[in-house]
């Protein structure tokens, strides 16, 4: 072995796959943690200026999103088959009625909390291999 290789001075595979790992743990974390916080803050919003909570379902939040960054009027593909399958369904329809049901923002929050576990756990098995060596 060489000196760097023994001090720590590269990194080894499993280091730089859970240094990635910790990455997306965090965007996707932090990411869906913010867009919760914000859609809460929407909900309150409309709740003081019109004196009724707006519930926005998942597939509220998913035609949205495809709308707004994948799929456009007349496209074809399997993003437009969701988007239309999530304006009007014809098959699946238990899944549809669920996903109209559960909250948007239970399921961000629930990612959050899913990326942060990631982020954490990442990050104790890179201290793990640094206490290792």
């Amino acid at each position: 072995m060489t000196g760097t290789a023994t001090t720590g001075g590269t990194m080894s595979g499993r280091k730089i796959v859970l240094r990635i790992t910790r990455g997306i743990g965090a965007v996707v974390g932090y990411g869906c943690l913010a867009a919760f916080l914000y859609l809460i803050g929407l909900q309150v919003y409309r709740l003081f200026r019109d004196g009724e909570w707006t519930h926005i379902g998942i597939s509220d939040g998913l035609r949205a999103a495809l709308a707004s960054c994948c799929v456009n009027a007349g496209d074809t593909g399997r993003l437009a088959a969701l988007w239309h399958w999530l304006d009007a369904p014809v098959n699946w329809l238990g899944l549809h009625q669920v996903l109209d049901v559960v909250p948007a923002s239970l399921a961000l929050f629930a990612l959050s909390i899913a990326g942060n576990s990631i982020f954490v756990y990442s990050g104790d098995r890179i201290e793990e291999l640094k206490r290792g060596r």
